[in-house]
């Protein structure tokens, strides 16, 4: 067997592996990858080839705004790590993506290289590392178990009672809230609730700052880490769709993959600044968030109007960051998704509690009053693509109150 050939079957093993299992997005760049390793050892890959020849991009594709291929580059250069660390330890071959090249390596791997692969969680330890745990640890953890396994069990009956208890009461769901949220409400599977975990390097004792492509390690990254008006808008929509008997599904945005986006209702919250992942999907044309970069306010977050109405502003802006912030502003958007039969919902503030302020106006019957005259229903009875842009009044770091300001209605895409 030539050794293209062994390389080609190292490729085809990852494919099949549980690292990339459900990740096609993934399997398809590392089989594009592969072949031009193969086919052209040694030549230079480019983003700009990466995304038009193997993921459709147009011709005027401009990496330094559309950050998709570095996304996925580094989520496939992740799963490589994850796999040679466990279902892969014995491969004979490792295939690699360095940093900073998107040129696949294949490394013929010594002897010595190869580890057993990790144990499967539960499987016994062997004779000698069993004997070397305390008899007292043992009784800890098994005691410890015990109570979890209570612990999780009480949780189980007071939410399964919690439930029969409010399926009992016939409360019937808001008509406002059921009008508004009807595409969400539709489809097979429960929507996804995707919130925005931006990358920081740095650790909490020491002082953290947002991650620099030009000068950070991603192995340096922390994704830990969200707004607390994301963690409270989760918790709005929770509340919500509750009301409207639907569950949601919730994952933070590093997590989210172009897969999930294929055939889920999404709902987006956060900014792309923050929620990096909105730059892999189709995202606001009218209200747009960019960073200004001129004036007094230069590098600020804004909410860019592309094309301003009589008496509205070009830019909206939070209270500068030398403020008391009191007010901010936040979009909400609507669109099909990649599978035309689903939808996708954006709602995002220039601050955390601008993304706050926006979950809670669609959220609530009450502010929801304000954006239903403008909605008209789309060709599949649906309501039609559509940006709004709110104007969040907030005061000692709780959003108090939200205002529609401008509405656009988008063209049948």
């Amino acid at each position: 067997m030539s050794e293209q050939e062994r390389f080609l079957l190292q490729v085809e093993k990852l494919e099949n592996s549980q690292a990339l299992h459900g990740s096609e997005s993934l399997r398809k760049l590392l089989r594009y990858l592969a072949r031009h390793a193969i086919e052209h050892p040694g030549t230079p890959l480019k983003e700009y080839q990466i995304a038009t020849e193997e993921f459709g991009r147009p011709t005027e594709f401009d990496p330094a705004v559309d950050s998709m291929v570095r996304v996925q580059a580094g989520r496939l250069r992740t799963k490589l790590a994850e796999y040679y660390a466990s279902e892969g330890a014995q491969d004979p071959i490792r295939i690699e993506l360095p940093k900073g090249t998107y040129n696949l390596s294949f490394q013929h791997r010594r002897q010595k290289e190869l580890r057993p692969p990790a144990p499967e969680p539960g499987s016994p330890l062997p004779d000698s590392a069993s004997a070397q745990v305390p008899r007292s640890w043992l009784f800890a953890v098994l005691a410890l178990s015990v109570l979890l396994c209570v612990a999780l069990a009480a949780l189980f009956l007071t939410r399964r009672k919690s439930v029969a208890a409010s399926e009992g009461v016939s409360t019937p769901p808001s008509p406002v809230l059921q009008q508004f949220w009807r595409p969400f409400l539709q489809g097979p599977e429960e929507p996804w609730v995707v919130f925005s975990n931006a990358a920081f390097v740095g650790r909490p004792e020491t002082g953290m700052r947002y991650f620099n492509s030009s000068k950070d390690s991603r192995d340096l990254v922390w994704d830990h880490y969200t707004g607390v008006g994301e963690v409270l808008a989760v918790h709005a929509l929770d509340q919500a769709f509750s009301s409207l008997h639907r569950n949601v599904r919730v994952k933070r945005g590093s997590l989210f993959s172009l897969d999930d986006a294929k055939d889920n209702d999404l709902i987006f919250v956060g900014s792309p600044s923050e929620n990096l992942t909105l730059l892999e999907i189709p995202g606001t044309q009218e209200f747009v968030f960019r960073r200004v970069d001129s004036g007094p306010r230069k590098g600020d977050l804004a909410v860019a109007n592309v094309h301003p109405q009589l008496g509205e502003s070009k830019f909206y802006l939070a209270s500068p960051s030398t403020f008391p912030l009191n007010e901010d502003y936040a979009v909400v958007a609507l669109f099909p998704g990649l599978n035309r039969a689903r939808s996708v919902m954006i709602i995002a503030g220039t601050t955390t509690f601008g993304t706050q302020g926006g979950v809670e106006f669609v959220s609530s019957a009450d502010t929801l009053k304000q954006l239903l005259p403008y909605l008209s229903t789309g060709s599949a009875g649906n309501w039609a693509p559509f940006e709004a842009l709110l104007h969040i009044k907030v005061a000692k770091g709780v959003p108090v109150e939200s205002e529609l300001i401008a509405f656009r209605k988008l063209p049948p895409s």
